[in-house]
């Protein structure tokens, strides 16, 4: 449902929230998120034409969010690389259908709409704040997990 582009895009915004305020470099993120540094590029200058990542050249300098963690949203992200393509009319063009959506196309916009809306809810510090047992781009916990006997 969502393109490798939104992945990476989000896989990179999670990375430097984490990171926040500190700048990394496209070296970093692209190692610690797994994205081909070529790709990852691209999607950084998406992300900074949509003013979501700032990217400074030079010594000090690398990539850092414009907004806070707790500011910035999963749809913002998505917003900026591949935008959720809601259904207005009728994918068929039928002109008795226009705007009134089959019930097909009518469901499937609804879902589309939940999932916009709950990215537009989720921010990344909530990502990072969740409780689970794995830990955003890690792949091991950062505290040892306890396990009980038996």
């Amino acid at each position: 449902m969502l393109s490798q582009s939104v992945e990476y895009a989000l896989r990179a915004a999670v990375y430097l929230a984490g990171q926040a305020p500190e700048p990394r470099t496209t070296d970093e993120i692209a190692e610690a998120t797994r994205v081909p540094r070529p790709y990852l590029s691209k999607i950084l200058q998406g992300l900074g034409r949509a003013d979501l990542v700032q990217l400074r050249r030079g010594t000090g300098g690398g990539v850092t969010l414009t907004k806070r963690p707790e500011e910035l949203t999963i749809l913002e992200v998505v917003d900026a690389v591949d935008p959720i393509g809601r259904i207005r009319t009728c994918p068929l063009g039928l002109e008795s259908h226009g705007v009134r959506l089959c019930p097909l196309h009518r469901r499937l916009d609804n879902a589309l709409a939940s999932v916009e809306d709950a990215f537009g809810k989720t921010t990344l510090a909530e990502i990072l704040a969740e409780p689970s047992g794995s830990i955003p781009l890690c792949d091991f916990p950062a505290t040892p997990v306890v396990r009980s006997p038996g």
